[in-house]
C-alpha cells in the first residue's frame, strides 16, 4: 500500500496496546478454540507478529522509531531494572549449587552454540560470514544470544549495541521465538519422566522437596494485592533508576571515547551499552535493599508489562519477507539450541543433577521469566518462583554474556 492508515503515533501506541490486550486476553481465555490456538501459536509471537502485519499492510507506518525511540531508551532500562529488583541471592543460594551449576551450564551452551553453529552452517554456505553491515548474520544472532540468556530486555540491548539491521533482526525473532518454544515443549514433555532421571543419575531430590515446602510457605505469607502506593512507588524506583543509569551512561560513554578510541569495537563507546549495563547494576544493588520488597506488590509485572510494550514497538519495523526467505536462519537456531540442549544435558548426568534443575535451569535462560515459571510449576505449583529466581539471574547476566557471545561472532566475522 502506498499509504499509511495510521500515522499519529498516539494513535499507533493506543492500537498497539489494543493489540498487547486482545493477545493476553484470548492467551489466557478457556473457550476451546483459543486454547487450541495457542496451543500451536505461542502468544509472545503474536506480540511481535501482529503488529508487523500491521506495517506490512500499511495500517502504521514501521518507519517511524519515535515510539521504539521512548520504549528503548525509558521503559527498557526500567524494566530491566524492575526485573533485576527480584534477585534474591539467599534463595538461590539455598537452592544448592547444583541448581546453579546448571543454570550457568546453560548460559555457557547459548555462548558457545552461537559459534559452533555459525562456523558448521557457514562450512556449508560460505554468505553467511560475508558482509558487515547492520544485517550481517552475526549481528542477528547477538540479539538472539541476549534473548536466550537474559530476555526481551537484553535482546534489545544487543540490537542497539550492536546495530542490528531491522531486515536480520526480523528473522532473528522468528527463529528465536520458534526455536525457543520447541525447546520448550521438549522440556515439557520431559517432565513426567522426571522420577526415572532422577533415579538413573541418583539424583538426591531431599532439597528440591524442603524448598518445595519452602516456597509454597513463602508465597502464602508474602503475596498481596498492590495498592495505589505501591504502584507508584515501584515507578518511582524503575524510573529513579533509569534516570540515574540516563546521567551516568552521558559521562562514561564520552569518557571513554576521549581516554580509550582503541575500545570502540567492545561497544564501550556506545552510551547505550552503559545504560543496559547501569540500569542491571543498579538494580542488583537495590536487590540487596528493602526495595526487594517491592516484588511482592507486583515489581517484575510492571517490569513485564513494559518488556511487552517494548516487544510491540519492535514488531512494527519487522519484514515478514525476510523470514520467508531465511530458511538458513533456522537451521542455525537448530543447531544452536541443539549444541545448548547437549551441554545441559551431559552436564546434567555428570554432576547427577535432578531434572527439575536441569529443565528449569535451560528454560531460565532461553526462556526467561516469562516462561521459566512455566517449566518449573509443571513439577509442582509451588516452584514457579524458583524458575523466576533463576531467570532474573539470566537477566543479570543476559547483556553482559551475550555481548561477550557478541564479541567472539564478530571476530569470526572478520
Amino acid at each position: 500500500m502506498s499509504e499509511v492508515m495510521i500515522t499519529n503515533p498516539a494513535s499507533v501506541l493506543g492500537l498497539l496496546m489494543v493489540v498487547l490486550g486482545a493477545v493476553f486476553y484470548t492467551s489466557t481465555s478457556t473457550h476451546p478454540f483459543w486454547r487450541r490456538f495457542y496451543r500451536y501459536i505461542p502468544a509472545l509471537l503474536l506480540c511481535y507478529f501482529v503488529p508487523s502485519l500491521l506495517n506490512t499492510f500499511g495500517v502504521i507506518d514501521g518507519g517511524d522509531k519515535s515510539l521504539y525511540y521512548v520504549a528503548s531508551r525509558f521503559l527498557l532500562p526500567a524494566a530491566l531494572v524492575l526485573l533485576t529488583l527480584n534477585l534474591d541471592l539467599k534463595a538461590i543460594a539455598s537452592l544448592g549449587p547444583k541448581a546453579i551449576v546448571m543454570f550457568l551450564a546453560g548460559t555457557v551452551g547459548i555462548v558457545v552454540g552461537a559459534p559452533v553453529a555459525l562456523l558448521l552452517v557457514s562450512s556449508l554456505f560460505p554468505e553467511l560470514l560475508n558482509g558487515n553491515g547492520p544485517d550481517a548474520v552475526w549481528r542477528g544472532m547477538t540479539t538472539v544470544a541476549g534473548s536466550w540468556i537474559g530476555g526481551g530486555a537484553n535482546q534489545t540491548a544487543m540490537k542497539e549495541i550492536y546495530g542490528v539491521g531491522d531486515t536480520i533482526f526480523s528473522a532473528m525473532v522468528a527463529v528465536d521465538v520458534l526455536v525457543a518454544n520447541a525447546w520448550m515443549a521438549v522440556l515439557l514433555v520431559m517432565v513426567p519422566r522426571a522420577h526415572a532421571w532422577d533415579k538413573k543419575v541418583q539424583a538426591d531430590t531431599t532439597a528440591l522437596e524442603t524448598l518445595q515446602r519452602r516456597m509454597a510457605a513463602w508465597q502464602e505469607e508474602h503475596a498481596k494485592i498492590p495498592l495505589l502506593r505501591d504502584l507508584m512507588i515501584i515507578l518511582a524506583v524503575g524510573f529513579g533508576a533509569t534516570g540515574l543509569a540516563h546521567y551516568g551512561a552521558d559521562w562514561l560513554a564520552p569518557w571513554f571515547a576521549a581516554h580509550f578510541p582503541e575500545l570502540e569495537k567492545y561497544s564501550l563507546h556506545s552510551s547505550f551499552f552503559w545504560l543496559m549495563v547501569m540500569a542491571t547494576t543498579l538494580g542488583v544493588l537495590l536487590s540487596l535493599t528493602r526495595a526487594h520488597k517491592l516484588e511482592a506488590v507486583g515489581a517484575s509485572r510492571v517490569g513485564s508489562a513494559f518488556i511487552y510494550v517494548l516487544v510491540a514497538t519492535i514488531g512494527m519495523h519487522m519484514d515478514i519477507g525476510a523470514i520467508l526467505d531465511s530458511p538458513l536462519y533456522f537451521l542455525l537456531g537448530a543447531i544452536w539450541m541443539l549444541v545448548h540442549a547437549t551441554i545441559m544435558l551431559g552436564v546434567a548426568k555428570l554432576i547427577r543433577a535432578p531434572l527439575f534443575y536441569m529443565a528449569v535451569g535451560s528454560q531460565a535462560n532461553v526462556g526467561g521469566a516469562a516462561s521459566a515459571p512455566v517449566v518449573a510449576s509443571a513439577f509442582h505449583p509451588a516452584l514457579a518462583p524458583v524458575g523466576v529466581l533463576l531467570a532474573v539471574l539470566g537477566y543479570v547476566l543476559g547483556t553482559y554474556m551475550a555481548w561477550f557471545c557478541g564479541q567472539i561472532l564478530q571476530a569470526m566475522a572478520q
